[in-house]
C-alpha cells in the first residue's frame, strides 16, 4: 500500500507531526513507524516533565519562538484531553554573588523573549519558598509541569482515531528516494509514500545518513541522572527551582522539580553516555562508542569542556558531590533524602568543529524532511514544531 506521508519516530515530535498531518489532510493515508513497541520510549518518556516558558533561548531563535507558542498549545492539548497540567511557576536563584552577572543577564533575556519575569524583593524568597536560599531570585509565572509520555500516547490515539496507521516494533533498515516516491524498508516489509518526515531523536543522524544525506554533525548522547526526594518531602518546594546555568552550555544544572504525581525530582546532571539509548549508569555500546570517538567534533567538544565534564563525572560517581550542588540553594537536604530515579539521555548534535548545535535543525530533500536536532524544549514545543514541519512539507 502506498501512503501520502510516512513519519518515522513516535516520540512526542513525531507523534505531534503525524497528528498535525491528519488534521490538515483529513482522509490522507499517513503511516507512523516506530521501532519500539509503543510511543515515548526514549527522550519523551525520560524527561523532567517541565513545560518551559522560554527563559534561556537565543532571542529570535526557533527555540525561543516555538517554546513561547508551545506553552499555550501544550496547556490547551492537556485541557482538551483531560491530561495533567499544573502551572507552578519557576524561580531562578543565584546562590552567591559570583552568579549575579549571569543572573541579571538571564533576567534580561527573559524580557527579550517576551516574558515578564518578576524580581523578588528582600526577604520574599524566604517567604514563598522557606527551604530555598539565595542572594537573588526572580519568578517566571508561565512555567508548568505535565506528563509528556501521556501527551504523546494521547496524540497517537488521536492520530489513529482520525484514520492514521501505526507500525510499532519495526526498526527502519533502509530509506530510498526516487523521483516519484520514497521507500522505507523495515524489519517487516517495505512501505512507499509521496513524502517522508523523520523524527529520529537519538538516531537522527543515522537515519539521515541511511537516506544518503550529506551531514557534517553527529548525535552525541549525554545521560542526565535524577534523584527523587524521599516520601514526606513532597512539599519541600512548590515552584520549579533552578540554579543560574552556564550560558556556554545547554545543560541547565540540577534543579528541583515538583511532578504531577506529587513527588519532587532533583536533576539532571549531564555526563557522557556510552550508549545512545542506555539509561543505566553502566550502559555501554561498542558500536555507539566507536562511532562517537570517530567523530572529530566529539574530541574537540570534550577537550573544550574537559573541566566541566570531569566535575559532572565526579558528581555522578559520588552522591554527596551531587548533593552539594543542591545544597547551594536548598541547604536542608541530606544524602538520605535522595532516592534513585530513572535517568534520561539527551541527543546533542555536534558539528565536526566541536560546536554544539543549540537550535532546531531541519534537513530537506525533494521528498523528505529530517528533524536532525530537536533539543530541549522540544517536548514543550512539539505542537508548534509539528505545525512548522507540516507547513514546509505541504507548501512544496
Amino acid at each position: 500500500m502506498s501512503y501520502h506521508t510516512i513519519v518515522i519516530g513516535a516520540g512526542i515530535v513525531g507523534a505531534a507531526t503525524a497528528l498535525e498531518m491528519m488534521c490538515r489532510r483529513p482522509g490522507a493515508r499517513v503511516l507512523l513507524i516506530e521501532k519500539e513497541s509503543g510511543p515515548a520510549r526514549h527522550q519523551t518518556g525520560h524527561n523532567s516533565g517541565v513545560v518551559h516558558a522560554g527563559v534561556y533561548y537565543e532571542p529570535g531563535s526557533l527555540k525561543a519562538r516555538f517554546c513561547r507558542e508551545g506553552v499555550a498549545a501544550t496547556r490547551a492539548f492537556c485541557k482538551a484531553h483531560d491530561l495533567p497540567y499544573r502551572t507552578t511557576g519557576k524561580l531562578l536563584v543565584a546562590a552567591d554573588t559570583s552568579e549575579l552577572d549571569r543572573f541579571h543577564a538571564l533576567y534580561a533575556r527573559c524580557r527579550e523573549n517576551g516574558l515578564d519575569p518578576r524580581m523578588l524583593e528582600n526577604g520574599e524568597l524566604a517567604k514563598i519558598e522557606p527551604n530555598v536560599r539565595g542572594v537573588a531570585a526572580f519568578h517566571v509565572a508561565e512555567s508548568a509541569i505535565t506528563d509528556y509520555a501521556a501527551i504523546c500516547a494521547a496524540m497517537v490515539d488521536d492520530f489513529r482515531q482520525r484514520g492514521g496507521k501505526t507500525r510499532f516494533g519495526e526498526a527502519v533498515r533502509a530509506i530510498g528516494e526516487g523521483p516519484s516516491e520514497i521507500t522505507v524498508q523495515t524489519v517487516s516489509g517495505t512501505y512507499r509514500a509521496q513524502q517522508l518526515i523523520v523524527c529520529g531523536g537519538l538516531m537522527a543522524d543515522r537515519l539521515a545518513r541511511m537516506q544518503g544525506l550529506d551531514i557534517a554533525f553527529r548525535t552525541v548522547p549525554y545521560r542526565g541522572e535524577y534523584f527523587r526526594l524521599r516520601p514526606g518531602l513532597g512539599n519541600l518546594v512548590s515552584h520549579l527551582v533552578y540554579p543560574v546555568p552556564d550560558p556556554t552550555l545547554p545543560f541547565l544544572g540540577v534543579h528541583l522539580t515538583p511532578t504531577v504525581d506529587g513527588s519532587i525530582t532533583a536533576g539532571p546532571n549531564a555526563v557522557q553516555a556510552w550508549k545512545r539509548e542506555g539509561y543505566d549508569k553502566w550502559s555501554f555500546s561498542l558500536h555507539d562508542t566507536a562511532e562517537m570517538l570517530a567523530h572529530p567534533g566529539w574530541w574537540r567538544l570534550t577537550a573544550r569542556h574537559l573541566g566541566y565534564g570531569l566535575k559532572e563525572a565526579w558528581r555522578a560517581a559520588w552522591k554527596r558531590a551531587y548533593l552539594a550542588q543542591l545544597r547551594r540553594y536548598c541547604p536542608g537536604l541530606g544524602a538520605d533524602d535522595l532516592l534513585p530515579h530513572p535517568a534520561g539521555v539527551r541527543a546533542q548534535a555536534v558539528h565536526r568543529d566541536g560546536t554544539m548545535i543549540h537550535d532546531f535543525l531541519l534537513e530537506r530533500t525533494p521528498r523528505s524532511l529530517h528533524v536532525c536536532n530537536a533539543p530541549s524544549p522540544a517536548a514543550t514545543s512539539a505542537i508548534p514544531i509539528s505545525r512548522h514541519i507540516c507547513s514546509i512539507v505541504l507548501d512544496r
